[in-house]
């Protein structure tokens, strides 16, 4: 019998200052963990000042996991341990498994009016997969997939497959779905979901309704971001809904569109011992990546 899923929890990102200083809001985090479960940590970096980014992330490591990070607006340039270099632009992604460990630095430089719009996910990886070769898929915004459908919905494909269209990111471990979907005024987008994945939708533009029904209470977390689940929520920008259970997800708009990342994916259900930008899981493995780290040991694959 197929079932919508129903809100488990609603949260309101919140202001944080990460790397040399760039300003960006925490949607979850360590906080979190294993609530969104194969998922770590996502950022939402869009600013129209470049004096709370341009400082950016310079060179630093990490271990165990990978970073998606997708550009709406302006660009980012990147450089890795790899001899990897270049810029994702607007509507880019860049798909980063650290897996063994790399060192690289990411410096967003925003669009000739100063506006600089991104997000960055951090993905878990299994124990079997944690110290795999590092790697890069750089997607530029013409490879990935956009769908219209006959209501007039917009679905750009980064992960996953809508109908007959798969988007180009391909053989991830944690089986993942991304993909970016704008829900014109009085219509609704239905999806299915895998069962058993976790699934979260963040609102990045207009507002919509999620769910009719909350699947149950969420205490506050530290006091604030946690937001009251009434009957029928109407949900809005820098707004993320974690779902519960169920084989389908349902958007509906009024009188504005909607405009939101979906994201799902298989949960690992692993121990996480987490510190800065390495996540393996023990604190054992964690003790040996910073000592490796401090004598020059870190890096694992060739050079170049």
């Amino acid at each position: 019998m197929s079932y919508p899923r129903k809100i488990r929890t609603l949260m309101k990102s919140k202001p944080e200052i990460e790397g040399a200083g760039v300003h960006l809001k925490r949607v979850f985090g360590v906080n979190e963990v294993p609530m969104f479960d194969p998922f770590l940590l996502f950022d939402d970096f869009r600013s129209d000042n470049p004096e709370h980014y341009l400082k950016g992330f310079p060179w630093h490591p990490h271990r165990g996991i990978e970073t998606i990070t997708y550009v709406i607006d302006g660009e980012v340039e990147h450089g890795d341990s790899m001899g990897n270099k270049g810029s994702i632009s607007c509507g880019d992604v860049q798909w980063m498994t650290a897996g063994s460990g790399i060192i690289h630095q990411e410096m967003p430089k925003g669009d000739k009016n100063g506006q600089m719009g991104g997000f960055q996910l951090w993905a878990n990886l299994p124990a079997s997969q944690k110290m795999m070769p590092p790697r890069y898929r750089d997607v530029k915004s013409s490879q990935i997939p956009e769908i219209v459908t006959e209501n007039g919905t917009k679905i750009r494909v980064v992960c996953g497959q809508i109908f007959d269209r798969e988007g180009p990111v391909r053989d991830i471990v944690i089986d993942p779905e991304y993909l970016d979907v704008t829900v014109p005024a009085n219509a609704e987008f239905v999806h299915p979901t895998k069962p058993g994945h976790i699934v979260f939708a963040y609102v990045i533009g207009g507002q919509g309704c999620f769910s009719q029904k909350k699947d149950s209470f969420t205490q506050e977390r530290d006091g604030e971001g946690h937001l009251e689940i009434d009957e029928n929520p109407s949900v809005d920008n820098e707004t993320l809904v974690l779902f519960g259970e169920g084989d389908k997800i349902a958007v509906s708009t009024e009188t504005q569109p909607v405009r939101f990342l979906l994201i799902s994916g298989n949960p690992i259900e692993e121990p996480v011992a987490w510190r800065g930008p390495i996540v393996m899981n023990t604190q054992d493995e964690l003790r040996i990546a910073f000592e490796e780290y401090n004598n020059g040991t870190f890096i694992k694959h060739n050079k170049t």
